[in-house]
């Protein structure tokens, strides 16, 4: 393809991705998914140059089309329709750059896995029997409502939402509990 028909391919794509993006925002659905479907393997195609990993593309990717579906809002349709995307999109290359170099900053590299094991197995039955003995024991020493918390949240496993509920307490009263009761169970148990 000539540079000449080259640019023309992108001028049309720009002024058809400008008027579906419009559409869009006017509310027309079928536009909207047709733009993404559009956008999608030109969008692989510029984070893929961009990005080394070819396995973090597609998450890199869905976040572009997530951001372009929270901020749709914002684009001006008077004005080029590539800038705005490829401002978003440089974006989120940049916020996976950032992550992926925290990740690497933390990340430890070892020869030989440390073996462990998974649970009680490694315990002999009289160790675990005092733990539960000792747990039981500072639960008891909770108040009232400390042990209703914990036991709601901690082991029956409900959400914040549900245990307000069951007990007519604002979740962050909840909240303020269980993080007091855990503190005196720690306590509790150091004893």
């Amino acid at each position: 393809m000539s540079s000449s028909s080259n640019q023309e391919a992108r001028q049309a794509n720009e002024e058809r991705w400008c008027a579906l993006m419009r559409a869009a925002q006017d509310g027309d659905g079928a536009a909207y998914a047709r733009l993404l479907s559009e956008l999608l393997p030109m969008l692989r195609r510029v984070v893929h140059r961009k990005w080394r990993s070819a396995q973090d593309v597609e998450d890199i990717v869905q976040d572009v089309l997530l951001s372009v579906h929270a901020v749709r809002q914002t684009y001006d349709p008077r004005r080029p329709f590539m800038p705005w995307l490829m401002t978003i999109t440089s974006r989120r290359i940049a916020d996976a750059a950032r992550k992926a170099s925290a990740r690497r900053a933390n990340e430890t590299t070892v020869d030989v896995m440390p073996e462990t094991s998974a649970g009680d197995e490694a315990k002999n039955p009289h160790d675990s029997s005092d733990d539960q003995d000792a747990i039981r024991r500072a639960l008891s020493l909770l108040s009232p409502g400390q042990r209703q918390a914990i036991e709601l949240l901690k082991l029956k496993g409900l959400s914040l939402q549900e245990a307000s509920a069951a007990t007519g307490k604002s979740v962050a009263s909840l909240k303020v509990t269980v993080h007091r009761a855990v503190k005196a169970m720690r306590l509790n148990l150091k004893t």
